[in-house]
């Protein structure tokens, strides 16, 4: 067995995006479809109509030391959304997320995953959660093909179907030929890929993404984009954490933006945008911008 490599480990609802016709790939489909069979806790109508709430943040707050990195954040994610969480380094996105995802305890607040508590029923809810944590915990001596298979037993899955999961994940991410590779001789992007493989491989109804697209080729990324996008309108849930503010503005339906560890602005990303570009307006959110004066020397030139 390989050693994990450690590092360091928004307030409306939203909607559910509609997918542009894309072309038919059967393993784009399977590795996209969220299997109710897995879920014990199928998506529902609301009451009032409206898809379920998949992902209930309420009062979420974590310190450290004297630092309230996370600040008794709300925020609801409805089933079939697209969801973007935008912020400046050290807001608390993926502290956020983290506690999300049950890799970090909260020191207030509850999440709830189809309304079962994360950490009153940890094994209950992470089994609706596929995860892509933004500081990559992978047992890097493992090959590819192992990895994934690693990946689907540990989520309960038989032999048999963890072994055509792997082939469709492996087409759909353009993986065939480093299957064989050990983690550890991938590239960042390729490592990138193969961790979303193995947040997928259980078909879950919740993928919560950070960082997905870093380090990761314009190709790869558009690929990843329409897997992402056909999973959405099968009906599964996206929550992602990206600095790409002009792909969350094409890409999600909905948007956070957290700063300081609160949510400043959430709901549809036109409502949060209001006319402006989204990077323009989480610019005018966050503030911290300085005026480019002084370092005259810069311009010198030393010759």
């Amino acid at each position: 067995m390989g050693r994990p490599a450690r590092r360091r480990a928004g307030h409306d609802t939203v909607e559910r995006v509609t997918a542009p016709e894309l072309p038919e790939s059967e393993a784009v489909e399977a590795a996209a479809q969220p299997a109710a069979e897995q879920d014990p806790v199928a998506p529902a109508a609301a009451a009032d109509g409206d898809p379920e709430v998949v992902l209930d943040l309420q009062g979420l707050t974590k310190r450290f030391g004297d630092t309230v990195a996370v600040d008794a954040i709300d925020l609801q994610v409805r089933a079939g959304s697209f969801t973007g969480i935008v912020g400046p380094n050290g807001a608390g996105k993926t502290t956020t997320l983290s506690m999300v995802t049950g890799l970090l305890r909260p020191d207030g607040g509850r999440v709830l995953v189809h309304g079962i508590d994360v950490w009153a029923e940890p094994d209950r809810a992470k089994r609706a959660i596929g995860v892509l944590p933004d500081a990559l915990r992978l047992f890097d001596r493992l090959s590819g093909a192992q990895l994934l298979h690693y990946s689907g037993v540990l989520r309960g899955l038989d032999a048999a179907t963890v072994r055509q999961r792997t082939a469709d994940l492996v087409a759909a991410f353009g993986l065939e030929d480093a299957t064989g590779r050990l983690v550890a001789d991938y590239s960042a992007g390729m490592t990138k890929k193969i961790a979303l493989a193995a947040a997928m491989i259980h078909s879950p109804r919740l993928l919560v993404l950070d960082e997905p697209f870093e380090s990761v080729d314009p190709v790869s990324a558009a690929n990843i984009v329409e897997i992402l996008q056909r999973y959405v309108a099968a009906g599964g849930t996206v929550v992602l954490s990206s600095h790409g503010m002009d792909l969350i503005q094409r890409v999600c339906d909905h948007v956070a933006v957290i700063v300081g560890g609160r949510v400043l602005a959430a709901g549809t990303t036109d409502e949060v945008r209001g006319g402006e570009t989204l990077e323009e307006r989480f610019v005018a959110l966050a503030g911290g911008r300085r005026a480019a004066a002084g370092m005259e020397w810069l311009h010198s030139f030393t010759e």
